[in-house]
């Protein structure tokens, strides 16, 4: 298995090609004491920067070390220029290019008498020698996926979340070219969605910095609430990815001032994010109810629905499980299939062995030739590497029932909620024969989803009887959580604190006992228009609530929830195309000025997309790519409800080590 991680790695910061998942090792690698020439130029727009001076950095690799230059060198009057270094000795190392244009007078704000600019490029793999362009779309790219582990113009973080950096960068700008790269210019991306243009839009306003016209005020706008300004145009980037909806329409009036790259935003966004959409291999992707990450990032996505594009032919039950790269490819050798797959729900997790687990909940349509009761009372198990252990009939010890939330916890105990069953069903270090149900009785009902605080200890959430469930970490329980806004809760989370957090005002029928997709659509439908008792409870370590909820209007029908590495709350929404981020109980984590619930988004829109539709889950991965699942389509007709995309807001979150397994932790080397 670390042979083929190792060979992942490759691909995903290779920069040769956004199509392979995974690449082949070379016959005779080069010598790594022989110099190396990487070569490119300099521009902005179809304008090469003369004197500009070009250095080569190798990024700081997490240990504390930060950043250092392996080669320098001016560009020509045709911006080209040729950069001869060493090869790094360490696996992985992630390279960039700077080119710092020389400071001239600005005519622009007052009281700022220089325009310090700064374009990069992040080439990633140390091997590339391919000619490269730097130029406003590559810094946007870099600024963006290298958010997380950029701290003023210097960049360093730990594996493997920077190498994934590094090849998301790549999915936005090609730097081959310096024009759009694939990913974002084509579908399910391209014309189909506000990215591209967002992206465009975000280039230009660098552009008008580069002529020397708004570098005043740029940095005046782009400054983070309570932070220092940025010095230079890439640092400035990378502080808007972090702070998208701080002076957003300020900012979009920069890019008319010299509008190089098209298409572009008319207007200016919600917020300046850049969301992208994965479909895999394109036929694959059904209905996504969850995701988990595994140690190198690769994310594990469970389907309700068999594929079809066709909302009109009815859905059966998915029997596969998704796998993609960090930058969105179908993993080689993937969707694995067997180990009782079928109509798989919320439910998927890790364990510390790096085993998978999928809760097969049984979704399908009306019309399919399999008996449901027979097939939602199991969980699948897989290797690492997609083997499937458990029978073709799944695991079903332990009264397993319409399982949905999973989580394993540090000791590899894996948890699960019946949601058909009034119980959850603890398996013991992942050994599916000792399964063991624990029944609530009607103390809880309609138990949908689990997590694991700072304790060990297990929370659930009950949908239907508007409560919260503490287990002891044997699964004794221990109490139910009443009052603090709980209803009708869906998706809970725990934080490094010993807290967690509750989404309520989920759908009225909790997807339980029999529902088909008629079913639910019609449960839906009626709610969908309207923030019903949307709102966000926190418990803290004794059980006890704030005396109220926290509402906004970020939240509409919310129902997965995350916390991030810096123990900021996020929660999908099944309704309102937006993702909402809240302050957590770490106050000095969040914009100066807020308390714990505050919305960090936008309060009334959130963080916006029009690439989302009507998410479940939400999920944090190591380089702070924030994933959604885009469960169900925004179509009339509900035969096939499944939408077909995973949506990625690129570096918009604290870095998460992964696999999760209960509260967050953060990796090694990301920016705090």
């Amino acid at each position: 298995m670390r042979h083929r991680n190792i060979l992942l790695l490759s691909a995903v910061v290779s920069g040769l090609s956004v199509g392979a998942s995974y690449a082949q090792p070379p016959t005779a690698p080069p010598d790594r004491h022989r110099g190396i020439a990487q070569q490119g130029v300099v521009r902005s727009g179809d304008t090469p920067l003369s004197a500009a001076r070009v250095t080569l950095y190798q990024a700081g690799d997490g240990t504390g070390r930060g950043a250092r230059a392996l080669a320098r060198a001016r560009s020509d009057a045709q911006g080209r220029f040729r950069l001869v270094y060493q090869r790094p000795a360490e696996p992985g190392a992630v390279l960039y290019v700077t080119a710092d244009a020389p400071r001239g007078k600005q005519r622009g704000r007052a009281g700022h008498g220089v325009a310090p600019v700064r374009l990069t490029t992040v080439l990633g793999h140390a091997g590339r020698r391919a000619p490269i362009v730097v130029n406003e779309r590559t810094t946007v790219a870099a600024g963006f996926a290298m958010a997380q582990f950029t701290k003023g113009s210097e960049i360093s973080g730990g594996h493997p979340g920077l190498q994934n950096a590094a090849g998301v960068s790549h999915n936005l700008a090609d730097i081959a070219t310096g024009d759009v790269a694939r990913v974002l210019a084509t579908a399910p991306n391209g014309r189909e969605t506000s990215a591209m243009r967002a992206f465009n839009s975000l280039a230009n306003i660098l552009s008008g910095c580069t002529a020397g016209e708004t570098c005043g005020d740029l940095f005046a706008l782009a400054t983070p609430p309570g932070q220092s300004p940025p010095r230079d145009t890439f640092q400035a980037a990378a502080d808007i990815a972090r702070a998208p909806g701080h002076d957003v329409d300020a900012l979009f009036g920069l890019a008319s001032v010299r509008p190089l790259y098209t298409p572009a935003l008319g207007e200016a966004p919600d917020a300046w994010t850049i969301a992208l959409r994965y479909v895999g291999n394109g036929h694959e992707i059904d209905g996504p109810g969850n995701v988990a990450f595994d140690a190198e990032g690769t994310a594990w996505i469970a389907n309700n629905y068999a594929f079809g594009s066709d909302p009109l032919t009815t859905a059966c039950g998915s029997r596969i499980l998704s796998r993609l790269t960090p930058t969105g490819e179908a993993v080689r050798g993937a969707p694995y299939r067997g180990g009782g797959l079928y109509g798989a729900g919320y439910g998927v997790t890790l364990d510390p062995r790096g085993r998978v687990w999928v809760g097969n909940f049984g979704f399908q349509g009306t019309g399919c030739p399999n008996d449901a009761s027979r097939l939602y009372r199991s969980v699948s198990e897989f290797t690492p590497n997609g083997l499937a252990l458990s029978p073709p009939w799944g695991w079903r010890r332990g009264d397993i029932l319409q399982p949905q939330g999973m989580m394993s916890d540090r000791g590899g105990n894996v948890w699960v909620a019946n949601c058909g069953g009034r119980s959850v069903t603890r398996i013991p270090q992942g050994r599916a024969r000792d399964a063991r149900n624990i029944s609530f009785g009607d103390r809880i009902v309609k138990p949908f989803d689990v997590t694991v605080d700072t304790s060990g200890r297990t929370w659930v959430t009950g949908n239907g009887t508007d409560n919260v469930g503490l287990l002891s970490p044997s699964g004794e329980l221990l109490r139910t959580v009443e009052g603090g806004g709980i209803k009708r809760p869906m998706g809970i989370a725990s934080d490094s604190l010993g807290n967690v957090w509750v989404s309520n005002g989920g759908v009225v029928v909790a997807p339980c006992e029999g529902t088909t997709p008629a079913m639910l659509a019609e449960a839906v439908v009626d709610i969908v228009t309207r923030h019903v008792d949307a709102s966000v409870t926190m418990i803290r370590p004794d059980g006890s609530t704030p005396p109220k909820p926290f509402v906004n209007d970020g939240l509409f029908l919310p129902w997965g929830m995350a916390v991030d590495g810096a123990d900021t709350v996020w929660v999908s929404n099944f309704g309102g195309r937006r993702v909402a981020n809240l302050c957590g109980a770490r106050v000095s984590a969040c914009p100066p000025g807020l308390t714990t619930g505050d919305p960090i988004s936008p309060a009334d829109t959130g963080y916006t997309s029009d690439g989302l539709e009507r998410n479940t889950a939400v999920q944090i991965d190591p380089s702070g790519n924030v994933w959604l699942t885009n469960n169900w389509r925004n179509v009339p007709v509900q035969t096939n409800p499944g939408g077909l995309e995973m949506v990625v807001f690129v570096g918009l979150a604290a870095p998460v080590r992964t696999p999760l397994l209960g509260p967050p932790r953060q990796p090694g080397g990301h920016r705090s």
